[in-house]
């Protein structure tokens, strides 16, 4: 994702009879460059997404089908945070917002719904285990796909400069969906279904890693990717906010407000804020625009970083199942459907820092550590007889093992990262 900030922003166009802009790119230095009004409106077709996933994640963990829930959550999680990430860094490099643009995002829009609602069929499916039923959420991603497609070949056919670019994106994207087409129309075992997205995922994926290495590098803007990365993660630390009120709202409604009520509303707030204070504690912008040959690693990275962190709304979801006496599942499993992710959270989140910094931070490594060793008692005092509630605190503790640190650290970790970002040979 590497690029010669050498393109001047496109004129903003936005009546029908005005001539379409061309797709020049955007200037990779332009001033006050910020998420546009569009670009949040598309988010809010994600937010359902993650919230079915979530609550399909959520029943099959309560009934005590453990693999079957990760597994449809990881394969969910996939097609919406693949297809958010590829919008978002077309957008920042392309962004013209005339109306062409705006009708096939708002195609798009209506692809992740057409996702969104075929989610707990494949669920379902993923429970059965006999063949997994991905006709639905196959239709909604390839209309997503395929109208990224269209943009796509609008840059081939407007700028000559990225049209090798946009041409590699345009035949890897179109392979994937027919591809996507014929494990639907196969309807395929459960096996082979899975084998069949494995190498169709790989195909997605080599579609950004050889247009961004081989051919000329699109101009996205270092400080509106940072922001757009950390919008989603807000939206996504809101389904921990969801989580917490069902969870809250079961038990009052129960038992009325007792210790376990009072707990899970501190530990769904303070895990929610925890998290966020880890992730903000960092200046991706900066660190981007200084260090643009990083921005693969860590921008396809947060594939791994918004599973686990959307995750921790479903456990709190688990927690709500389990207040209501509707959960086959003891209390470490219960426990660990959040603690787990959270310590996932921290671990990917501090190995996204290490590729934009270039460096091992020993001593935060070691307050990460600490933190999943935190959620490791969580789950195993649960086990030992420790009510939900109780454990839930504990977990609570993990994430502000590394706020304290990192605000403990706060003077000198400010000045390594000025050094970073200020370094003139920085990639």
């Amino acid at each position: 994702m590497t690029a010669q900030p050498n393109q001047q922003a496109p004129s903003r166009l936005g009546t029908l009879t005005a001539p379409l802009a061309r797709m020049t790119g955007r200037d990779v230095h332009e001033a006050h460059r910020v998420a546009t009004p569009l670009e949040l409106l598309m988010d809010l077709a994600f937010v359902v997404a993650f919230g079915i996933a979530g609550e399909q994640f959520a029943h099959l963990i309560a009934e005590g089908h453990v693999v079957a829930g990760m597994g449809g959550f990881a394969f969910a999680m996939f097609g919406i945070v693949w297809a958010w990430i590829n919008f978002s860094w077309f957008a920042s490099a392309f962004d013209t917002d005339d109306w062409v643009y705006r009708l096939t995002t708002m195609v798009q829009m209506i692809g992740v719904v057409i996702f969104a609602l075929g989610l707990p069929d494949m669920f379902h499916s993923m429970d059965a285990g006999e063949h997994l039923d991905t006709r639905v959420i196959i239709a909604g991603y390839v209309v997503m796909r395929v109208a990224m497609l269209a943009q796509w070949l609008r840059v081939a056919l407007t700028e000559p400069a990225y049209r090798a670019t946009a041409i590699t994106y345009v035949i890897t994207i179109a392979v994937a969906q027919a591809g996507w087409v014929v494990v639907a129309w196969l309807d395929l075992s459960l096996g082979a279904s899975l084998a069949a997205s494995a190498v169709l995922i790989v195909v997605e994926m080599l579609g950004p890693y050889l247009s961004e290495t081989r051919q000329t590098g699109t101009p996205w803007h270092a400080h509106h990717i940072a922001e757009r990365y950390g919008l989603l993660v807000i939206i996504t630390l809101g389904e921990g906010v969801i989580g917490t009120v069902a969870a809250v709202g079961t038990a009052v409604g129960e038992a009325g407000w007792n210790f376990e009520a009072v707990a899970v509303v501190v530990a769904g707030i303070g895990l929610t804020f925890g998290l966020w204070w880890i992730y903000f504690a960092t200046d991706f912008g900066g660190l981007l625009h200084a260090r643009r040959n990083g921005s693969f690693g860590w921008g396809y990275g947060h594939l791994l970083l918004f599973p686990p962190l959307a995750a921790v709304g479903a456990g709190l979801h688990v927690a709500a199942y389990v207040l209501a006496h509707e959960a086959h599942i003891g209390m470490g499993t219960a426990v660990a459907s959040v603690a787990g992710p959270v310590g996932a959270f921290m671990v990917v989140g501090y190995l996204l820092g290490t590729v934009l910094t270039h460096r091992l931070d020993a001593p935060h490594l070691g307050l990460v550590g600490a933190a999943v060793l935190v959620c490791v008692a969580s789950v195993l005092l649960a086990r030992s007889g420790l009510s939900m509630g109780g454990a839930l605190l504990v977990t609570t503790l993990a994430p502000w093992v590394v706020v304290l640190g990192i605000e403990l650290r706060g003077r000198s970790e400010a000045s390594a990262g000025e050094a970073l970002i200020n370094t003139p040979t920085a990639g």
